[in-house]
């Protein structure tokens, strides 16, 4: 039978539309099995009831839709049970119900196996016989993989709205993706597509290699004016921090990783488009296969990129483009310059095919206030111009031309958010205190380099996390102590004054160089982080080097070891940046009463194990740094990019919190700083958690500084005590979630709880 499986499965796989991927099924499977029917109903939970999807064998007297209403008869029985059901004699059974409308009285074996996907119901698979006999183990089986594998192509389907032919409920198409920036919008979709498409580019040689090498060389520069043309456009449209996406593109230009290569490639005999295809290709691919959400958005940037080049060398002119007043933007890949192009107060939200919440298309759609859900795979956006679209920026779904009561509905969000953020903008120079005087440290993740001064702007308390790796990944080779002072100084002068936590190189495994090579069957538990950079003290001590360097003069350095999971690590760590210590002071010849500074050392909490040695290493470091992200996927076991298993990932688990709970209290023990620089600070319902749990230092975006901050300055400290007892004795994160949304209504917080828990 396996071949039978593997044939029928390729056949829905291959069929052009949903209703005969269900035809094919059911006819291959009456074949298969040599029965005389086979009937898929279709579970629509909204009116609690079965549709019939496909059969073959059943007489049906009726043109209306077959539905069985949920709770009646055997089709309800094995979704109830969520097992198959089989029955010699169906008919006999007391949950079986005749329908009027379907001839099968001739029919008495009777095999009913579930759909199920994520532990959802989404249909049944129903075969029958003439003859009274039980259906053999063996085809039991067969029937139940199928159904397995029903359960994908129903659920595709059902997320790309194909389900509603079957469904009698009114039909709202609907389309899922990753919340990118927090709001709701309303408007007429503004379809937009790249001026020149590198995947359009037939590959071609030429025999004046020169020639192109100057064509190149030409569109470069004239790619490099139209970014500072759009950079000069953006100013004062967006917060400085998000100009920044521009100086990575120009790095990106200057990269050898880019430029070098494409001559090297047309001096092997390609034409320029071409060889800006290779390698722009190649670039995007070694991005798309990381593991790290940041450091793999980077693809949609040199895809990006090479596409305005590509334009260049083609000779296209830029395009006037006239939106539509209030639109919501829709492309395939939304970037950054995408964004710049437009009229900013035409802009209401933005919804792309790619992308998630660390595209720079993303941060600036933060920076500009506008709600955006990215990710839609399965949305086509070929028919969707001129279409009203409602984006909800809080769950990540996208309608399209909704019913007038769904746009009431959302019109209402939308005027509360619009009201909600003006509230939160005046507390922005307050400081993030408690309504009983407890004070909380906010600070910063940064992973983009940048000269400009926002700090300020966004009072906040330094940086809790600059992540070095992006320099590392962008070339061909390792960047030079020179490349890297230069870089760290530009970060540490943009935060004087204020404490910045640099992140040594957390490469390896999921992230690795492409100039180092590695293979491993899972990259999550490899060679990475701190591992990788103690097997290279070459490139651990420049880097660290580099830094010390770098803070001459600024004295607000901080270093901070990724990936630790034992003490020897530590010392190894502490050994080598003492080491270089001395190496740089003797170099500067500092004196006695210029002695350099000497930074604080802290360890990064992800690596479970590292709870339980706090106490080994406390006395060889000043500070402890908490890593949510990575520490929910190690306890949990969850890789968050697995689509399988993403929906077991949640920092809101119990287990996670009792984590940070024991972490929190451990460092209070010993008597050691500790801050959060994960996502789950920058939540409504995990700020107050940690609060609750003692971490007075929360590292987040800039996007959800000055909603944490409103945050905390209308809860009191002292009401969380209970909070944390209720939610550390849950047994779900869905009892955990509603605990926290209560705690936050009660404190008059409703608002934020979209936005949030």
């Amino acid at each position: 039978m396996l071949r039978d499986l593997q044939r029928i499965v390729e056949a829905v796989n291959q069929a052009p539309d949903f209703e005969l991927a269900l035809r094919t099924m059911v006819r291959q499977i009456k074949a298969a099995l040599d029965t005389d029917s086979c009937t898929v109903y279709v579970a629509d939970h909204d009116q609690q009831m079965f549709v019939m999807a496909a059969t073959d064998g059943l007489e049906i007297r009726s043109e209306t839709p077959i539905k069985i209403a949920f709770g009646e008869g055997v089709i309800s029985l094995a979704a109830r049970r969520e097992e198959p059901l089989n029955f010699a004699d169906a008919s006999s059974h007391p949950a079986f119900i005749h329908i009027p409308e379907v001839i099968e009285s001739q029919y008495k074996a009777m095999l009913a196996a579930p759909v199920i996907h994520r532990r959802r119901v989404l249909g049944v698979v129903v075969v029958q016989q003439h003859q009274a006999r039980a259906f053999t183990s063996d085809e039991e089986a067969f029937v139940v993989t199928l159904a397995a594998q029903l359960a994908a192509v129903i659920a595709h389907a059902e997320a790309k709205g194909l389900l509603h032919q079957f469904k009698q409920s009114p039909w709202l198409e609907t389309f899922k993706g990753h919340p990118a920036a927090p709001g709701v919008a309303m408007g007429e979709a503004y379809v937009v597509t790249p001026l020149a498409r590198l995947s359009e580019v037939t590959p071609k040689r030429t025999d004046m290699p020169e020639h192109e090498v100057r064509r190149f060389r030409s569109a470069v520069a004239r790619t490099r004016q139209e970014l500072n043309e759009l950079s000069e456009r953006m100013k004062h449209q967006v917060a400085e921090e998000s100009l920044a996406i521009f100086e990575v593109y120009h790095a990106m230009l200057d990269s050898a990783s880019l430029g070098q290569e494409v001559e090297q490639t047309i001096n092997e005999g390609w034409r320029a488009q071409t060889a800006l295809k290779k390698v722009v290709e190649q670039l995007v691919e070694q991005f798309e296969n990381l593991d790290d959400d940041y450091i793999r958005e980077r693809a949609s940037d040199v895809r990006d990129l090479g596409q305005r080049i590509l334009s260049h060398l083609q000779d296209r002119s830029r395009r006037h483009l006239e939106t539509p007043a209030k639109c919501i933007l829709v492309a395939d890949d939304v970037t950054a310059t995408m964004l710049a192009e437009l009229p900013h107060s035409d802009i209401i939200a933005m919804v792309g095919v790619r992308g998630s919440g660390n595209s720079h298309a993303a941060i600036m759609a933060r920076s500009m206030g506008i709600p955006a859900v990215l990710g839609l795979a399965d949305l086509d956006i070929s028919e969707l111009g001129g279409q009203t679209l409602i984006v909800d920026g809080y769950n990540g779904d996208v309608f399209v031309n909704p019913p007038l009561q769904v746009e009431q509905e959302y019109q209402l969000l939308a005027d509360e958010e619009l009201a909600l953020r003006q509230k939160v903008m005046q507390g922005r120079h307050l400081p993030a205190e408690t309504t009983d005087g407890v004070r909380v440290q906010l600070q910063l993740n940064v992973g983009l380099n940048t000269e400009r001064d926002w700090l300020s702007e966004l009072n906040v308390q330094g940086v809790g996390l600059y992540r070095t790796e992006i320099p590392f990944m962008m070339q061909e080779r390792l960047p030079t102590e020179h490349e890297q002072v230069a870089l760290y100084g530009q970060v540490l002068e943009q935060f004087r004054g204020a404490p910045v936590v640099m992140r040594t190189l957390d490469v390896g495994g999921d992230k690795p160089l492409p100039y180092l090579p590695m293979s491993e069957e899972n990259p999550f538990l490899g060679w990475r982080g701190i591992r990788m950079t103690l097997d290279h003290p070459d490139i651990f001590l420049v880097q660290i080097r580099a830094m010390l360097r770098a803070s001459v003069g600024r004295n607000n350095l901080r270093i901070l070891l990724p990936m630790i999971t034992s003490a020897d690590e530590v010392d190894e760590a502490v050994r080598m940046i003492h080491q270089a210590y001395h190496e740089v002071a003797e170099e500067l010849e500092c004196s006695v009463d210029e002695q350099l500074y000497q930074p604080q050392i802290g360890v990064m909490i992800e690596v479970p194990a590292m709870i339980y040695q706090l106490h080994l290493v406390a006395d060889k470091v000043d500070f402890f740094s908490v890593g949510t992200n990575d520490l929910t996927q190690y306890m949990l076991a969850v890789d968050r990019n697995n689509s399988r298993v993403a929906d077991l990932y949640d920092t809101y688990h119990p287990a996670v919190l009792h984590a940070l709970q024991q972490i929190a209290l451990r460092c209070q023990e010993l008597n050691k700083p500790l801050s959060v620089c994960g996502e789950f600070a920058g939540e409504p319902g995990g700020a107050i958690l940690l609060l609750a749990m003692g971490y007075r230092n929360l590292s987040m975006n800039s996007y959800n500084i000055d909603r944490i901050r409103w945050i905390i300055r209308h809860i009191a400290a002292a009401d969380l005590p209970e909070l944390l007892r209720q939610v550390l004795a849950a047994r779900s994160p869905q009892q955990v979630r509603k605990r926290v949304i209560l705690a936050l209504e009660n404190a008059g917080l409703g608002g934020f709880v979209r936005a949030g828990a």
